[in-house]
């Protein structure tokens, strides 16, 4: 174990993998700060909490289950000449549960009740709903997110370290996030709208045909740049 503390190539590898995890956490972070957002302040903070608590659990747990996430790469089945493993199930049924609730969030804001009529219905039960929501795609993220680990490093220790210090990332994060998501309704259309991006890349990955994630984030980080320049806009408006 100490040996690796001395090797300049375990942490080449943990640095690297680090910024991965970091990186394939932000589809996770926008998916639970929109999956929170009909929740008041503090239930929405705990089920935060316990959401990015929980992609850390799974993801400790499932590097401990080397073997089987090797084998959930193996052939499961063919179809019309395509091959399928577990993990092109997973990613495909993950891929279709976000395009499914990014187009019913999306069709609630249009079309939906009023936030003061959505509050006089919270109840304890659709906390617990949106926590399953949460566990859901925290297992199919994890299991995308390990899979890139075992490819990217040697040592379990290295790949357990990585992940902590990522999810500590996100945790940080998401705070910012989910309140920026909170006072600017706009841009909870446009975290939907990612939403919608981030489950046709995996639904698309789980078909074989992989879409480069840095495609994806440049054109959510160009979204993301335009809205805050509209943002600026509307403050420099108001004030004059």
């Amino acid at each position: 174990m100490m040996d690796l503390l001395y090797d300049p190539a375990v942490w080449a590898s943990f640095v690297t993998l680090t910024i991965m995890e970091i990186v394939l956490g932000i589809d996770n972070i926008v998916f639970i700060s929109v999956i929170i957002n009909r929740l008041p302040k503090k239930q929405a903070d705990r089920a935060r909490q316990i959401g990015l608590a929980l992609a850390l659990i799974f993801r400790i747990v499932l590097l401990m289950l080397l073997a089987w996430i090797i084998g959930l790469k193996a052939e499961l089945f063919s179809l019309f000449g395509q091959e399928f493993s577990w993990r092109d199930i997973i990613l495909i049924a993950g891929g279709v549960f976000l395009v499914y609730k990014g187009t019913s969030e999306i069709h609630e804001e249009i079309e939906g009740e009023t936030e003061e009529e959505q509050a006089g219905k919270l109840s304890t039960s659709t906390f617990a709903k949106i926590i399953i929501q949460i566990i859901i795609i925290d297992l199919v993220f994890s299991v995308d997110s390990i899979i890139t680990a075992i490819g990217m490093a040697e040592h379990v220790e290295v790949m357990i370290a990585a992940v902590i210090v990522a999810v500590a990332m996100m945790f940080l994060a998401s705070g910012a996030i989910a309140s920026f998501i909170r006072q600017h309704p706009t841009t909870k259309m446009l975290a939907l709208a990612f939403l919608l991006l981030i489950g046709v890349s995996l639904v698309a990955d789980g078909f074989g045909f992989h879409i480069p994630r840095g495609y994806i984030y440049a054109a959510m980080g160009f979204s993301v740049t335009v809205e805050a320049i509209n943002i600026l806009a509307s403050r420099k408006k108001k004030r004059s």
